[in-house]
């Protein structure tokens, strides 16, 4: 049997904690974004370090890549928000859509038609974004709508595969379902964790939501119902982090 408990491979580089990570499509590199307010890119065919390293001046709390595979957009602690171009290797848009307020989370539509970033004070910012299908074109935000999401700390917001729905959850213990072609309607409340949700992640046919909290577990929800399916339990202490594999 394969053993699991020792890493395949080791990166290192940050001198902060790491905050964010993701692979471009084809798993030939990664990135990642730090509280030491770097975003790196790494070869994922290369053993020895990080090949980019972008300074956004504050912790970066979140990053997300493109659908073209040309652009990463972070949100850092001083309520930036970046576009990386990655083949002009720079920033190449900036926008700060609530002062110094912390943008906790970022997510782009899967057919790039939207970008929606979460900050510390539960308010989610929705732009449009322009057709930027084909790699390596500009991105431009279009304002198209505001929800205050939740009273307190909004730590995730998703876009659902089929870009239906839009999840966020809080510090609130909640988690809320917006339904984005009813203008951002709220759906459905998620009520069950016990303390605050940090993260979820959509099944592949935006039917279920897995989400994490610091409850120590993990819950499998039915979006039609609003009703838990499945709660994971075990770890010992918060669990922050969730994903789920069934692209089959």
């Amino acid at each position: 049997m394969k053993d699991v408990s020792m890493p395949v491979r080791t990166f290192q580089g940050h001198s902060g904690n790491v905050t964010a990570v993701g692979f471009q499509k084809d798993r030939k590199w990664m990135f990642t974004g730090s509280e030491d307010g770097t975003l790196k890119i790494w070869d994922m065919r290369q053993r020895s370090g990080f090949q980019r390293s972008y300074p956004s001046k504050a912790a970066i709390n979140t990053a997300a890549l493109h659908p073209n595979q040309g652009e990463i957009i972070s949100g850092d602690e001083d309520g930036n928000i970046r576009v990386w171009d990655l083949t002009a290797n720079a920033c190449s848009y900036e926008l700060v859509p609530d002062g110094k307020c912390a943008i906790r989370s970022i997510t782009i539509a899967p057919d790039a038609s939207l970008v929606m970033a979460a900050n510390n004070r539960g308010t989610c910012f929705i732009w449009k974004l322009n057709d930027s299908s084909t790699a390596h074109s500009d991105v431009a935000f279009r304002p198209l709508h505001k929800i205050e999401a939740h009273d307190t700390y909004c730590l995730k917001a998703l876009i659902s595969p089929d870009v239906k729905y839009l999840a966020t959850t809080s510090a609130d213990k909640t988690i809320k379902i917006w339904n984005i072609s009813k203008k951002f309607e709220l759906e459905k409340t998620l009520v069950g964790h016990q303390r605050w949700v940090w993260d979820c992640c959509f099944s592949a046919d935006s039917q279920y939501l897995v989400s994490a909290s610091s409850d120590m577990s993990a819950k499998l929800w039915k979006l039609s119902t609003g009703n838990v399916l499945m709660e994971y339990k075990g770890h010992q202490k918060a669990v922050t982090c969730v994903a789920l594999n069934d692209n089959n």
